[in-house]
């Protein structure tokens, strides 16, 4: 009898090859369970459909005798099965060994590692150093503003948005050095209506920044429910590293912070109400804000990026920054941005939530959360950018200040 298949994971990422001389389907591991990259040829991608618990080896086989013409495809089966199963890409013994290592490695550890580090920024301290002055000097006019409770900065690839990154950490005061940084963090694999903590202090190439675990046992006292402490998803999340990496480069690594990975509101976009009629939304968003209320040393951070269109994102176009359907991206996006200027969470989300986000703002959960923790925040947008992350697709975000109403 034909042994089923085992199922492949659907919790990687997916993606056109970016490879010229190798079209078809890229795929990779955002939880870094597993370092490995498989592009499957064209031809072949019709096979991962077998791959749901319910294809068999007689299956794959016979689609196999089809799509090449040959008979005995033994070979190009056990290829198929052996690349996707040694690199960890199906639900099989491989996969759970993987998980559990990494798992344990990250709670075992006393630190976050910067894992971007040596592909998103260089991987020494003098490199990065000179690195990062070599952009903010030719990135950015901002100069500090005094007075100011918080930033909004992206988090993609500070290759792709040097300006807006430097407008923003350029507007906080040297002052502030003293201050404690709330990061909030974009969590783009954790769980809907959960928040990632972590005790864990963050290391770059600059040195090691404190997480104030104070302020981490006092949320988590206060909202258990809400919490995922020791979230996995920060041992890879680049939404806080980044951030964590301008504020060392700013004020060294001695600065003081609190992370917070934000999960989507997929329950409020997909079933409508807002985000807090979720009780446990509700709860960590009202410690929050106590939080918020009863410390006078806290900056806010908000790693966020904005839409994400075309063909890597499944829409059926092509998007060219500042072209043709990003012009209405644009002015989408900033009547978006006018009601975080005004501190309005309610027609913030409302903007949002219709047809589950079709501009899909990544960084949406972390600005509701800013905009309901902070009642009192008014925004200034200092600048907004496109960034053609590909040949046929674009990633907005933007620059912004926060001072108290």
């Amino acid at each position: 009898m034909s042994q089923p298949l085992p199922r492949l994971r659907m919790n990687l990422d997916f993606m056109r090859s970016p490879v010229p001389d190798r079209p078809g389907l890229l795929i990779r591991d955002p939880y870094h369970y597993s370092d490995a990259t498989l592009i499957i040829p064209p031809e072949l991608v019709p096979a991962l459909q077998l791959f749901d618990g319910e294809g068999t080896e007689l299956d794959l086989r016979q689609f196999l005798v089809q799509t090449t013409g040959q008979f005995d495809v033994s070979g190009i089966e056990e290829q198929v099965i052996g690349a996707l199963s040694e690199s960890g890409f199906l639900e099989n013994e491989v996969y759970d060994q993987l998980r559990e290592a990494r798992h344990r490695a990250f709670a075992e550890s006393p630190i976050r590692v910067a894992v971007h580090a040596g592909a998103a920024y260089p991987d020494t301290g003098d490199e990065m150093k000179s690195y990062f002055d070599h952009q903010f000097e030719r990135a950015s006019t901002a100069v500090p503003e005094q007075g100011i409770l918080g930033i909004a900065a992206p988090h993609v690839s500070p290759d792709g948005g040097w300006e807006a990154y430097a407008d923003a950490y350029r507007s906080l005061p040297k002052e502030y050095a003293d201050k404690t940084f709330v990061i909030l963090g974009t969590s783009h694999y954790g769980q809907p209506e959960r928040f990632g903590l972590t005790r864990k202090d963050f290391v770059t190439p600059l040195g090691r920044t404190r997480t104030a675990v104070d302020l981490v046992d006092r949320l988590a006292s206060a909202a258990p429910d809400s919490i995922l402490m020791e979230d996995y998803c920060h041992a890879s999340e680049h939404s806080i590293e980044f951030q964590v990496a301008f504020l060392q480069y700013l004020y060294g690594p001695q600065v003081r912070i609190l992370p917070i990975l934000c999960g989507s509101y997929a329950h409020s976009l997909y079933e409508g109400g807002m985000p807090e009629d979720d009780e446990k939304v509700k709860r960590f968003l009202g410690s929050l804000g106590e939080l918020h209320a009863s410390q006078n040393d806290l900056v806010w951070v908000l790693g966020v990026d904005m839409a994400h269109i075309g063909a890597r994102y499944q829409d059926p176009f092509p998007a060219v920054a500042h072209q043709g359907e990003m012009l209405s991206v644009s002015a989408r996006d900033k009547d978006r941005i006018a009601r975080m200027e005004s501190g309005d969470a309610r027609g913030f989300w409302e903007l949002v939530q219709p047809e589950q986000d079709p501009l899909k703002w990544c960084g949406s959960a972390p600005i509701y959360t800013f905009l309901k923790a902070v009642p009192g925040a008014r925004g200034k947008m200092l600048r907004y950018e496109h960034w053609q992350i590909d040949p046929q697709s674009v990633v907005s975000f933007a620059a912004m200040t926060f001072r108290a109403e």
